[in-house]
Order: C-alpha cells, then structure tokens, then sequence
C-alpha cells in the first residue's frame, strides 16, 4: 500500500452560504482510534442535509467532523486497534456524521459495509445515507408490510428512488409523488405503481382514488409543511406518517382530530446525531435484509451525476435545481 499522507485534500465552509461557500482546505488525515477504519475515500454522495449545513442549518453533532459528507466508498488503508472485521485493502462503503468530501476518513467499523456485489464505488458511495435511511424509516419505524399501500413524497430524489424499489422488492403497493411528468415517468420506471404529478394533480385526491377511499398505510415525507396535514387526509386507519425533512417548514398549523380518529402514528428519525452503537444496529440490519438485493441487482442506487471535489459547490447547485433523478456523487480519488 502506498504510505499514508499527514496532509489532505478537503472541502470547508468557512462561512455558512450560498454553494460558494464550500471552499477547498488543506486538512490533517485522520488517525483511526479504538475500533475505526481509515478509508481513503474514491466517492462520497451528495446528500439534503449536507446543503443544510453549508447554509448554516445543519450544524455536525457534538465530536463529528466539521467537514460535510455522510457517506463514501473507498478503500481500507488503515486499522485503529480493535478493529478486526475489514482488513486493509478491503473495498468498503460507510455512513458517517461527516467527513465525507475528503481524501480520507476515519470511520468506526461497525457503521462500515463491504461493497455490494455487482456496485462499483461510484454506486456503492450512492447508498449508505439513503438505504439505510430507507430501511431504518419505512421498515422499522414504519413497519411497512407486504400488501400495504406505502406513499413516498419526493419519488425521484435519492432517498425516493431508494424508497420505491425496497418497498416494491417488499411487496408493497407505491405511489410515488413528483414535478413534472418526466420524473414521473421514472418513479414508475422504478416500479412505482401510482405516480403524481404534484405540479398539476392533486395528491390526496388521486391517493384516496388509488385506495379506493382506504387510505394509505405508510407515508415517508421529506417536505412537511402543509403536507403534515394532507398526510393525514389520505393515510388509512392505523396509517403511519415517517418524518424525515422539512423542505416547506417544520412549523404548520395542524388539526390533529383525523390523528386521534384514525389512530395515526407520526413519527420520525434523523440518523446524523444517532450513537455509532445505534447506527451499527441499522448497519446490521441492513447487511441482513438489503445487502442480498443490492447483490443480485434487485434494487440498485439511481446515478445521476458525479462532480470532481473541487467543483463540490457545482454538485450543491445541481441538487438544489431540484432536476436531478437519483443520486449525485463526488469524485475524490
């Protein structure tokens, strides 16, 4: 292997703003302590909240890197003590609570994957922050069944597009929600059963005539705001809300008669700030039931772009367009 540097490559905000504000930086390479990896990273995923943060909104929790990223893949270069699963060389994909748009990240071992079968590492930093928010979401605090009816807002972003695909594989029924009838076009590509155009259809009523007035069981949303209520309207008896954005605010005025009338649960996750104990339980999970899909290319992250570093603030231009379908990667090595 070639000698580790002391000295990388990396992307700052020294100052909250526009995409401008990412700004390459000279950074020290992280040292792999108790039971972490150092992955010298090839491709790190674009992701919402990594626009959050350059805007201000999104600070890291307490002890992570300051430096955006919530996902890669790479390769082991390094072994912190402890840390016996992966051995240097291993090809790897890993989420992290940031760090990600740099040469190097240190990583603990048990929020780190082998590469899925069949991926290359350009897919495979595609799917952490996404599948594993997926998973964590819709079949563990959703607990989407087979036969159920599940409705994702946002069918085409990395998150939809994940979230269509493990919920068909599943068995369920999907509606999908869009802008515009080209990415409407590719969430029923992906298997959606219902796609609507949010821009000219109105979703709780084509929602309620899908179900035949039932309902939908499952609802992952990434927009808030006056959706909170309209999930409400369309969600069936027993229905499940899934929290995980807030694009059109996290403060509405609701009537919560339909939650009490309809025995709702709304509920709702964010994975940065969770304990790496707790990501490693998903991670596990995961492996378990996602793993063989992405190996036998059941389900597969959607690529849309890839963007060298130095031009991180183009990708952040690209995503908050809105026109991308799937995934936008950063090209590190």
């Amino acid at each position: 292997m070639t000698a580790i540097p002391t000295k990388m490559r990396a992307i700052g905000i020294p100052t909250p703003g526009g995409p401008e504000a990412l700004v390459i930086e000279e950074r020290p390479v992280p040292v792999p302590g108790p039971g972490e990896v150092l992955i010298k990273i090839a491709h790190a995923g674009v992701n919402r909240p990594d626009v959050l943060q350059r805007q201000g909104g999104y600070p890291p929790p307490p002890g992570a890197s300051d430096i955006p990223g919530l996902e890669i893949s790479g390769v082991v270069v390094a072994l912190g003590d402890e840390a016996r699963r992966f051995r240097v060389g291993d090809a790897v994909c890993a989420l992290l609570s940031g760090g990600g748009y740099a040469e190097y990240a240190a990583v603990h071992a048990s929020n780190v994957l082998p590469v899925p079968a069949g991926l290359t590492l350009a897919e495979a930093a595609g799917v952490p922050e996404t599948f594993f928010t997926v998973w964590h979401n819709v079949f563990e605090r959703g607990a989407l069944k087979a036969g159920e009816v599940f409705l994702v807002h946002g069918g085409t972003s990395g998150i939809g597009t994940t979230a269509i695909q493990l919920a068909k594989v599943f068995g369920a029924k999907v509606i999908a929600t869009a802008g515009g009838a080209e990415k409407c076009a590719a969430c029923r590509r992906l298997g959606a059963d219902l796609a609507i155009d949010y821009r000219s259809e109105d979703f709780v009523t084509a929602a309620r005539s899908f179900t035949s007035k039932r309902g939908v069981d499952v609802i992952l949303d990434m927009v808030g705001g006056d959706y909170i209520q309209k999930n409400y309207e369309i969600a069936a008896d027993s229905g499940r809300i899934v929290q995980i954005a807030f694009l059109r605010g996290p403060k509405v005025e609701v009537d919560f008669r339909r939650l009490m009338l309809k025995r709702l649960t709304h509920t709702g996750s964010t994975l940065r700030i969770r304990t790496v104990a707790e990501k490693a339980e998903i991670t596990r999970a995961v492996e378990d039931q996602v793993w063989p899909l992405l190996g036998d290319g059941r389900v597969k992250p959607v690529m849309f772009a890839n963007f060298p570093l130095a031009q991180a603030n183009k990708a952040h231009e690209l995503m908050e367009t809105n026109t991308h379908i799937g995934k936008i990667i950063l090209d590190i090595a």
